[in-house]
């Protein structure tokens, strides 16, 4: 696509890659570059270095923008740890993550009144979102609630420590921030997003010798790895959403260098190293007990560390040494920023440069084959002819899912036990319909015990008055055993999953065969090319009523479920 005169958005753009992207984008023109990372005093920074770099582009054409991309907007520029310390706010944070996706929640997230702010064509993601999310530590949590659970004695303690568990589990997080992404980016009509992930390990195996003290392989580090991969599969499903931004994936296999190497102070987690000065004489006893944390406090020579070193963005800084091994042969070895930037650029021009992640798992994923697809029709026969013989209906077991797959399935059977064709379907009113499938109800307690056997209750048409089972699928159990009955949720269930036999839900049907109908006759007669699938002829000229057909085209048409890609 054409960058000239569009807006890009370089999220994580105080970063090692996100500052060579940045650079990179100014030779095509966008219309402007929003730079955001954690901090907005990071953001300003990395535009003031630009604006220094161009100052031919002026004011305003480098925005920034700081704050937490996970969390709703409140709380972007507030501690992780303090947000979870926060009782009310946790709470908050945990149902965000946790609850079912609403439009309140998308609203209230950072991301939206971002992306709303400046609605961006380009989405560039430049954070590490591995990292973000592995290095929460799931483990450390676990340590805290099984500290909690030995003293039991604090019902409260145990409570918040189980709060902060569910608040730092991986997937959930990683899941509610592509939902967040991707709706977000539909709503505004993004055209592109391009996210630079990771491998989690610098292109190294399970043999990597490089850990934060854990065990080796380090658990932490497989969990980022293990995030890496669920966060490239999720965007290989987000590139097969129809109408959604076209989706692509740069992941470097190894270290990323370098921002700059200088003499200077050394800092960890943005503070100076401080030099301690411990005589010999201060040397521990090795007996009894070892103290990892210790209430001795050890004088300061009122130094701080400062050496040389190589500052290598996100991944921190490294001393010679450091790099030495790191970038050695047969390490991780390290690959420029400014290269990856070139890769960005290209792939985001339409260029092909082979490194896109999610193009590659289109071509190394085995997709429908012509066999499978003969095959199909001759499963289908065998299936028709074993219900003739054992003169059963097969219709729906509820085991595919969703419930309302089963509920729409049972529907159209009803209709169909009482019409011969889809046009006789529209011939009929609402009411008769209903009617009529009141009694194939009340008559068939074969089938009625079917439904309602694997949890697919039937609203009579009274709308007042319900058949179930032991178990229903819809409305879902959510630890809330008693709901409120009201006219809201009763159309809601009966949507999902309750066979609904009101006259208002037989009106519905025939609008939907109505516009089958008229899609396949608006169809030329003559027109014979390849175009076309569901012709008339698909339909049998409408002489017979196939669930299945007609279901798969209502997946199609009114859940926007159909397939993008082979």
């Amino acid at each position: 696509m054409n960058i000239q005169n569009k807006t890009v958005l370089v999220l994580g753009g105080w970063g090692l890659v996100g500052s060579a992207v940045a650079r990179k984008l100014v030779d095509d023109n966008p219309k402007r570059i929003v730079i955001t990372s954690l901090k907005y005093s990071e953001a300003e920074d990395a535009v003031s270095k630009l604006e220094k770099e161009f100052p031919e582009k002026g004011k305003n054409y480098f925005i920034p923008w700081g704050g937490d991309l996970f969390v709703r907007n409140e709380f972007k520029d507030e501690n992780r740890l303090k947000l979870l310390s926060d009782k009310e706010k946790r709470k908050i944070l945990m149902s965000d993550i946790m609850d079912e996706l609403t439009d309140d929640i998308i609203k209230s997230s950072s991301i939206y009144h971002l992306l709303n702010q400046y609605k961006p064509e380009i989405i560039i993601d430049c954070i590490n979102t591995a990292t973000a999310i592995a290095y929460q530590d799931i483990y450390s949590s676990y340590r805290s609630v099984t500290r909690a659970i030995k003293n039991s004695n604090s019902h409260e303690t145990l409570v918040d420590e189980v709060e902060k568990l569910l608040c730092t589990l991986y997937i959930p997080q990683l899941i509610r921030h592509v939902q967040l992404l991707y709706s977000c980016m539909s709503i505004i009509k993004s055209e592109i997003y391009l996210k630079i992930g990771t491998s989690g390990t610098g292109g190294m195996g399970l043999n990597i010798p490089y850990t934060h003290s854990e065990e080796k392989p380090s658990r932490v580090l497989l969990s980022k790895s293990s995030i890496a991969g669920a966060h490239t599969l999720l965007l290989f499903l987000m590139a097969r959403t129809p109408e959604g931004p076209i989706t692509k994936e740069i992941k470097p296999t190894a270290a990323i260098a370098w921002k700059r190497i200088e003499f200077g102070e050394i800092k960890r987690r943005g503070q100076p190293i401080e030099l301690l000065n411990v005589s010999i004489d201060e040397a521990v006893p090795l007996k009894g007990k070892f103290e990892i944390c210790t209430d001795k406090q050890y004088r300061s020579s009122g130094e701080t560390l400062k050496s040389v070193f190589i500052d290598t963005g996100e991944n921190g800084i490294f001393s010679r040494g450091e790099f030495e091994t790191i970038t050695a042969q047969k390490q991780m070895e390290f690959v420029t920023p400014e290269e990856i930037a070139d890769v960005v650029i290209y792939e985001i021009k339409g260029g092909n440069t082979g490194h896109d992640i999610v193009s590659s798992l289109d071509h190394a994923t085995m997709e429908p084959t012509y066999r499978a697809g003969y095959l199909q029709h001759m499963a289908v026969d065998k299936l028709r002819q074993l219900e003739k013989e054992n003169n059963v209906s097969s219709v729906a077991f509820e085991l595919l899912g969703p419930p309302r797959l089963s509920k729409l399935l049972f529907e159209i059977y009803l209709i169909g036990l009482n019409c011969k064709t889809m046009k006789d379907i529209l011939d009929k009113n609402p009411e008769q319909l209903s009617n009529e499938c009141l009694e194939n109800i009340l008559n068939n307690s074969k089938l009625r015990s079917e439904m309602v056997s694997i949890g697919i209750p039937i609203l009579l048409p009274n709308g007042e008055s319900l058949l179930r089972g032991n178990n229903i699928k819809i409305p879902a159990f959510h630890g809330e055993n008693v709901l409120e009955l009201n006219n809201e949720n009763i159309d809601k269930w009966s949507n999902e999953g309750w066979v609904d036999l009101r006259p208002s839900n037989m009106k519905k049907w025939q609008n939907r065969i109505k516009e089958l109908i008229e899609e396949a006759e608006a169809i030329p007669s003559d027109d014979t090319s390849s175009h076309h699938v569901r012709t008339k002829a698909y339909w049998h000229n409408f002489e017979e009523i196939n669930i299945g057909k007609i279901c798969s085209w209502l997946f199609i048409h009114e859940e926007h479920g159909t397939r993008m890609k082979a």
